[in-house]
């Protein structure tokens, strides 16, 4: 293959399996859509949930929930809040554990190689369309919550449950910062999928192994005995964002997060290069 290589004509390493090329495949298959189509219809099953509910504060208290019909932007940063923590999970989970793992089910991976497409050019086509699309869909979700919240309830300033408000144009960015958060957030999960999607000829293993693992993380988390040895568990970090929709912005957290995530993701990410690189592909 090499000998081949280095004799071929007008060859060049950057020309295969460009990234528009890969980016078409993925859109057209139905996983894609489908993922697209929840996410989309999301916020207006929630608008139907507030208007035939009454959200009510617990012992008087106010909650982001209680707030949820006061604007758009309230209502897109409950959208944020309820999906966050497991819904935003999937689609990282699914579009980058899919992505290695399929074509080595549909035994189009070798033919793939042998186009010859080198390993390394394969797997960072396929992980940057994989990231673009995790991005895509945390995107799609809150834009269409913010369209649909003003439709409903109004253009007007994120009243914050614990007191004050932020005007529109600086809530919109604020969640933009938060949506940017949850996406750096999730690199771990996007590692980890895209890691055993390297190891595993099965998409539902590499998948559901990804958001298990993340589950897992998500329940020691809310152990408490453990201590100050949540702080290196990315579950953690999850809900920092929040910190970002208040009068004044804390930042500490966020950046705690950020760091762990982007280290483990790396880790991560270096794992299923080498390991790939090394692999019998045979399917």
């Amino acid at each position: 293959m090499s000998t081949l290589t280095e004799v071929a004509s007008g060859y060049r390493t950057r020309g295969t399996l460009p990234l528009r090329v890969e980016l078409v495949r993925q859109l057209k298959r139905r996983r894609t859509l489908v993922m697209g189509a929840l996410l989309a219809v999301l916020p207006f099953v929630l608008a139907i949930a507030f208007a035939v509910g009454h959200p009510s504060g617990r012992d008087g208290q106010v909650t982001l929930m209680d707030t949820a019909t006061a604007s758009g932007a309230n209502f897109a940063a409950v959208n944020l809040f309820v999906s966050a923590g497991f819904l935003l999970v999937v689609p990282v989970a699914l579009f980058c554990g899919d992505t290695v793992a399929s074509e080595a089910n549909w035994s189009s991976l070798r033919y793939l190689l042998a186009a010859p497409v080198p390993r390394a050019r394969l797997l960072w086509s396929k992980l940057v369309v994989a990231l673009g699309l995790s991005l895509a869909a945390m995107v799609l979700l809150p834009v269409v919550a913010l369209a649909v919240g003003t439709a409903a309830y109004g253009w007007g300033p994120l009243q914050i449950p614990t007191g004050g408000e932020l005007d529109p144009g600086t809530a919109v960015g604020r969640l933009a910062v938060a949506v940017a958060y949850i996406f750096v957030s999730q690199l771990v999960t996007a590692g980890l999928a895209f890691w055993l999607s390297t190891r595993t000829d099965a998409p539902l293993g590499a998948v559901g192994g990804a958001v298990g693992l993340t589950i897992v993380g998500n329940v020691l988390d809310a152990v408490t005995a453990l201590g100050h040895w949540r702080d290196f568990l990315p579950a953690h970090w999850q809900f920092a964002w929040a910190d970002a929709v208040q009068p004044h912005a804390e930042w500490s957290g966020m950046i705690q997060g950020c760091a762990l995530s982007v280290t483990c993701a790396l880790v991560l990410f270096a794992l299923a290069f080498r390991g790939f690189a090394r692999k019998d592909i045979v399917s």
